[in-house]
């Protein structure tokens, strides 16, 4: 892979931003293109509120939050310019359809062109391009310039090249990227959050659970234990950690589990206007409780802490 030393970021959400934050923090030079009214100074906002923490995680050589330039609705004259594309359009087939074709044309046969799609597959926007072998997804999880996961998706038609360039580049910017290697709805981490929220949706539904429970229930239990081992090593670790403590923890549980999955698809929920209004009082009540904004700080400020803790530590995934 030659050096990307400048990247194209087209959308300047909060996502688009918060991919520059993270650029800018490992000494790229970033070309943005936003066709918001008002995207370069919300941009600019956007930034100045991530640069904190993103210096608390660290700057490599180079990195400046000086070293980005807004050139308009679109990168324009400047595609040539770019080693590799972050693209954070609406999620809408047709708008992604159109631009990532534009960029395709534009730019050098060899730039990878990364969406930052959280449902779209790119083979379905792939269809009007000249070169669709170098489109891929690179979904972050957000926000891309702390959480560390980048989910690489490729369409049928990608390479193992553009592949192999979207995983090193990730690497190379400090994230953890893993190859969905078919395209799924959702990708990967969707998936799991999704399943997650449904049973979570379906406890207070049933009022089995407050919302606040709910979130207590993950906080002290499963989220802590996950961020540090993942489902299949807590298993091994659950079934008494030796070489066939796996199998041994889906011996001793399998027939429950079943039982309680049975249970889950019997209480399965519409996802209608009944169902919004109930999970919505619930979750009313606990934002009496709890400041949003003072929760997504310390959220934030603690995962920072987190993960720089998690790179000293060498057995942890």
């Amino acid at each position: 892979m030659s050096e990307i030393k400048t990247v194209g970021v087209v959308g300047t959400g909060v996502i688009g931003a918060s991919w520059t934050a993270l650029f800018l923090a490992h000494g790229k030079h970033v070309l943005v293109a936003d066709p918001a009214p008002d995207a370069a100074n919300t941009l600019r906002a956007h930034l100045e509120s991530f640069w904190p923490l993103v210096e608390q995680i660290g700057l490599s050589s180079g990195a400046s939050l000086q070293n980005y330039r807004f050139v308009g609705a679109s990168l324009g004259e400047h595609y040539g310019e770019v080693d590799y594309v972050q693209e954070n359009a609406p999620e809408r087939l047709d708008l992604k359809k159109k631009l990532i074709a534009e960029i395709d044309s534009k730019t050098r046969p060899e730039v990878v062109i990364a969406s930052s799609s959280s449902g779209i597959p790119s083979s379905q926007f792939v269809t009007s391009c000249k070169h669709p072998e170098r489109v891929l997804i690179g979904h972050p999880f957000h926000p891309p310039h702390i959480m560390p996961l980048v989910e690489v998706v490729g369409h049928p038609g990608s390479s193992e090249n553009a592949i192999a360039t979207a995983m090193q580049f990730y690497t190379s910017v400090d994230k953890r990227p893993i190859h969905i290697m078919k395209e799924t709805p959702g990708h990967a981490a969707n998936r799991f959050q999704a399943a997650v929220m449904n049973e979570a949706f379906s406890l207070v539904s049933h009022g089995v659970l407050t919302a606040t429970d709910v979130d207590a229930c993950i906080t002290t239990s499963l989220g802590p234990r996950y961020a540090l081992m993942g489902p299949f090593l807590s298993n091994v670790s659950g079934g008494g950690g030796g070489k066939d403590g796996f199998r041994h923890l889906l011996e001793h549980l399998g027939p429950a589990v079943q039982g309680w999955l049975k249970d889950m698809k019997d209480k399965q929920i519409s996802y209608d206007a009944e169902t919004y209004d109930k999970l919505s009082e619930s979750v009313r009540k606990e934002q009496e409780i709890f400041d949003i904004k003072e929760v997504e700080k310390q959220r934030d400020e603690l995962l920072v802490r987190l993960l720089k803790d998690k790179k000293t530590a060498s057995a942890i995934v």
